[in-house]
């Protein structure tokens, strides 16, 4: 890549992890030449911060090439998906989304002659699966489960991009597979597990999370950027934690149930539409993914601020401050 400062576009930049992101880079902006915030929902004009430049336009808008050839985008960072649909979401918009507007930002980055996408996937990729190995490296296989369209979809994206860097190997691609990523006043599809006034568990599971700071994730993609990192990385803390210990640490009752017990009550609450999971939830709990960060740390050269346990507390303390 050339040692000119990148151009750098960003989507799904007013979420969490985008917003970070353009806060990190705005600390060092003299290190980056243009700087485009893409989202699908206008930024509030108190939330800019200074000659970031701030574009409403869907991903998935075919004529989206012209907007990386204005502003000559030498690097896009992906992170718009459907991460917490709501009751009223579809798997067919959420396919859309995730899928195929991944696949029409991978194309008007080639037509624009890009240099390299980092894409945020994720440890769901890799499925929730009893035969999963413990902890799981970036060379395992990516099962992530049909039922579950954020997991399904983050594997077919995947898979999708190892094709890409076969027919269009100009492209440098770094792909970022992060845990849950979690910290002060961060709420998420997995923190919810927590929020509510019982901890329910699964019988004859510890159900470990591993978790990434957010302004890590952030520090990690602005890294990706200014020094033109490629490959497949792990996000994770170090350190894994069970839930009944997530539990015990904000005090609240920890009920395991057993696994059929908990999917007939899912069930329930799914056709009453007081939640979004059904019975497949059981999985979700049941198998997390944990990630091994050996690479992260010794190839990409980025060590976590924080070990799991530590993430969770800066979360927990946050909490119990509001």
């Amino acid at each position: 890549m050339s040692a000119q400062k990148p151009n750098v576009l960003i989507t799904g930049a007013g979420g969490l992890v985008g917003t970070k992101v353009l806060q990190a880079m705005s600390k060092q902006r003299d290190r980056f030449g243009k700087i485009v915030a893409l989202d699908i929902h206008k930024t509030n004009i108190g939330n800019q911060i200074g000659d970031i430049e701030y574009v409403v336009g869907d991903i998935c808008d075919p004529d989206i090439k012209t907007l990386f050839r204005q502003y000559a985008i030498t690097s896009v960072v992906h992170l718009a998906a459907i991460v917490s649909p709501g009751n009223d979401s579809s798997r067919d918009m959420e396919y859309r989304v995730d899928v195929l507007g991944s696949r029409n930002i991978i194309e008007a980055s080639i037509a624009a002659k890009v240099q390299q996408v980092i894409c945020l996937s994720s440890g769901a990729a890799y499925g929730y699966h009893a035969s999963n190995p413990v902890p799981l490296r970036e060379g395992d296989t990516l099962r992530g489960n049909e039922e579950f369209a954020y997991a399904h979809h983050k594997r077919l994206v995947e898979e999708m991009l190892a094709e890409y860097r076969r027919t269009a190997p100009q492209l440098s691609q770094l792909i970022l597979r992060p845990g849950t990523i979690l910290g002060p006043r961060v709420h998420s599809p997995v923190s919810a597990v927590f929020e509510g006034p019982v901890v329910v568990g699964i019988s004859g599971s510890d159900i470990p999370f591993v978790m990434i700071l957010v302004d890590d994730v952030a520090a990690i993609i602005v890294k990706g950027i200014l020094e033109r990192k490629s490959g497949i990385y792990n996000l994770a803390g170090d350190g894994a934690l069970p839930l009944c210990e997530v539990a015990r640490r904000i005090g609240k009752p920890y009920l395991p149930l057993p696994a059929g017990v908990l999917k007939f009550i899912l069930k329930v609450l799914k056709a009453l539409k007081l939640s979004t999971r059904g019975p497949e939830g059981v999985d979700f709990l049941r198998y997390r993914p944990v990630l091994a960060n050996d690479a992260l740390k010794s190839e990409f050269g980025f060590q976590p601020t924080m070990t799991t346990a530590e993430v969770f507390e800066c979360y927990r303390k946050s909490e119990a401050s509001t």
